[in-house]
């Protein structure tokens, strides 16, 4: 084997991994987005306030989504380099 290319089984393990991380990025996002949508209706919410709910949902949900993708990669990057 080359040193420095990489087999076809790490590249499908690869391939698998960004798939999960950005399955699961998305999950926590609209998760994270949903329970800010979802105190909007709860508590009757209207207006400015709402909106600004909304928007910290949005922002945090996406905060959220881009931390567990970069989270999941680098884990995977750092066993991979372990050699596991």
């Amino acid at each position: 084997m080359d040193m420095g290319r990489e087999s076809r089984w790490e590249k499908d393990a690869m391939t698998v991994e960004i798939a999960f991380a950005l399955v699961t990025a998305v999950v926590l996002a609209g998760a994270v987005f949903a329970v800010a949508l979802a105190l909007t209706l709860v508590f009757d919410l209207s207006g400015s306030v709402s909106k600004g709910v909304v928007t910290g949902g949005a922002l945090v949900g996406a905060a959220a989504g881009v931390w567990r993708l970069v989270r999941v990669l680098y884990r995977f990057d750092a066993e991979r380099r372990k050699g596991h």
